[in-house]
């Protein structure tokens, strides 16, 4: 599952739901700061973040995140990556 925005209060339960549909083995990535921290929507009452029990693989920073630092990302996660 790839989130690529800020998780509301209104989409947890569609966020959990989905998450548990997923068959193994499960990958979550969060892409871009305003999945992994709010972003500029930090601080908002709306947002609630990764609800707890939603195990995260990867973060891929950036406000966008430029395309190969989400490549990047993959590789290192699958163990890819050379040097």
């Amino acid at each position: 599952m790839v989130v690529t925005g800020p998780v509301t209060r209104n989409m947890e339960r569609a966020l959990r739901e989905t998450f548990a549909a997923i068959p193994e083995p499960k990958l979550v990535i969060l892409v871009g700061a305003c999945a992994i921290s709010g972003g500029i929507f930090e601080g908002s009452p709306a947002v609630a973040g990764m609800p707890a029990g939603i195990p995260v693989d990867l973060y891929v920073p950036g406000c966008p995140p430029h395309p190969l630092t989400f490549l990047d990302g993959l590789l290192g996660l699958f163990g890819r990556r050379k040097g």
